[in-house]
């Protein structure tokens, strides 16, 4: 230590990570608002769909060997905000249910974080509660560092080691960036610890986790660590092929996820599956020359994760690792298989080839990127196009409405149905977060200016009766208009009457009241 406002931390014990879960655990559900904490790449509908065929195509697998009894148990580490765990079981059911003549084996879907706010939220959040009546939805708080079973909240009961007699299937996304990892670095064949020595703000003890976090400044010190050269660190094989193929390099690693998804493991007496997601590398050559990690901050931080070392370290225990073989550009999406005979295991396999590999949720983005800075040159087809690719995503409708509205004059009576149904399955799979969107609106209106009054009605009465703000006067008089068209005239004149009351100069409410006298 240098002076009061500076110390020197081993990586993965520095204060940066305790920080870390105070935010999130003061927060709550709150860490999500207006993007504060990325949460749209690894949970829209469409990686939710693509998570949901591999699931799918798992349990065929199973089913393909005989285990159609015993329920698999789909966990989901750091669900967040809990939007991805909603479309993905949401997904999975239409899926059973279009394949009713394939036996499956049931399923049940946990979600888990480390905050117990979230965990009360989900439990609470209105869009949850059908899956927690059928008996499909469970909920638990999960610490990835120190825990070695699974507490349910809804069915009150424990997971433990050997429990489940199905191999387990984890769903991580955004998670093995933001736990714990060790630093180390290799040069001339040494392994040596990357120390982290933090430069803390004036009474940094008063600053709120975000504002401490951001006025650290990190610098990095090594010092020779040959606890990683000995036979018994459990990772040696890995560690040894650093040294053999790296020089000059800083390695981010995942010490805290191995073990936590070997903890995970031996829940199960046949293995597990993991699908995850993240600003992750699987190829050594990207760890070359590696400079120091930069902190990503977004009220919480993240750092890149180390996907060679898990793909490495399960492949030498049997494990099939399946990772795209073209270059990510935003997010990386795996699925290791570590199980007993993990190549027979074809429908899963077809499935991440299909849904990752072939056109993926980082082509997705990537093309959602472009058109978010085009949408006011694109034609109604492509905007459609778009809509259907990303299942129907309730974001990009509320960021499109404008430019689609703009287009309804040209549009035709093929393109003005496609909107509609698509508004239906689009509100039937929305999940309301903390920070709401007035999706009912968006939709009511564009129904509204198609002429469709009977959906346009439903639309606007869910936004004027969920909205806490007062209703805005020109919706009271759309769904006045609506009434009208459908020969509702006692609604009619109340809407019109509601309207007039905010705004008794509304002329087009005026001259509606006129033609009920």
């Amino acid at each position: 230590m240098t002076d009061n406002n500076q110390q020197r931390f081993r990586f993965s014990e520095a204060p940066i990570w305790e920080l870390q879960r105070t935010y999130y655990e003061e927060l709550g559900m709150k860490a999500w608002n207006n993007d504060q904490v990325p949460q749209y790449i690894t949970s829209n509908p469409m990686i939710a769909t693509a998570y949901a065929e591999m699931i799918f195509g798992f349990l065929r697998d199973r089913a393909d060997r005989g285990d159609i009894i015993e329920p698999v148990t789909i966990l989901e580490l750091g669900a967040g905000a809990g939007r991805l765990g909603y479309h993905v079981l949401h997904k999975l059911c239409e899926l059973r249910d279009d394949s009713s003549g394939i036996a499956l084996p049931p399923f049940r879907y946990v979600m888990t974080d480390l905050p117990m706010k979230n965990v009360t939220a989900w439990q609470q959040h209105p869009a949850m509660q059908s899956y927690i009546e059928q008996g499909l939805l469970d909920f638990g708080r999960f610490d990835a560092v120190h825990d070695t079973e699974l507490n349910l909240v809804v069915s009150k009961t424990t997971i433990r080691p050997g429990d489940l007699k199905q191999p387990l299937l984890i769903v991580a996304n955004y998670f093995f960036d933001g736990i714990p990892q060790e630093l180390i670095y290799v040069g001339e064949g040494q392994i040596y610890e990357s120390d982290v020595v933090i430069e803390f703000p004036e009474q940094h003890h008063k600053l709120k986790p975000a504002e401490a976090l951001e006025r650290m400044k990190l610098a990095y010190e090594h010092r020779r660590e040959p606890r990683y050269e000995e036979d018994t660190y459990p990772y040696r094989d890995v560690i040894a092929h650093y040294q053999q193929e790296l020089e000059d390099s800083h390695i981010l690693f995942p010490e805290v996820g191995l073990t936590c998804l070997e903890r995970l493991n031996r829940l199960s007496t046949s293995g597990f599956m993991l699908l995850t997601a993240d600003k992750g590398d699987h190829r050594i050559d990207n760890w070359k020359f590696a400079e120091p990690p930069q902190l990503i901050y977004h009220g919480s931080f993240s750092l890149t994760a180390n996907y060679h070392a898990l793909q490495h370290v399960f492949e030498q225990r049997g494990a099939l690792a399946m990772f795209p073989t073209q270059h990510y550009k935003n997010i990386n999406v795996g699925c290791i298989l570590m199980l007993e005979a993990p190549a027979s295991y074809a429908n899963t396999r077809l499935a991440y080839r299909q849904f990752i590999e072939r056109f993926g949720p980082d082509e997705f983005f990537s093309m959602k990127e472009w058109v978010d800075r085009n949408i006011e040159s694109m034609g109604l087809q492509q905007i459609l196009s778009f809509w259907r690719l990303g299942g129907y995503d309730a974001e990009f409708f509320i960021q499109s409405a404008k430019r689609i509205s703009n287009l309804l004059p040209e549009a035709n009576d093929e393109e003005m149905l496609d909107i509609r149904a698509g508004i239906f399955k689009m509100w039937s799979s929305y999940y309301v977060m903390e920070q709401r969107y007035d999706l009912a609106l968006d939709a009511g209106l564009v129904l509204f200016e198609m002429d469709m009054y009977e959906e346009a009605k439903f639309f606007l009465k869910e936004s004027v009766d969920t909205d806490e703000d007062e209703p805005v006067p020109t919706v009271l008089y759309c769904l006045a208009i609506c009434c009208y068209e459908l020969g509702l005239d006692e609604e009619a004149l109340e809407y019109t009457r509601e309207a007039l009351v905010l705004e008794p100069d509304h002329e087009e409410a005026l001259a509606l009241l006129k033609c009920f006298e």
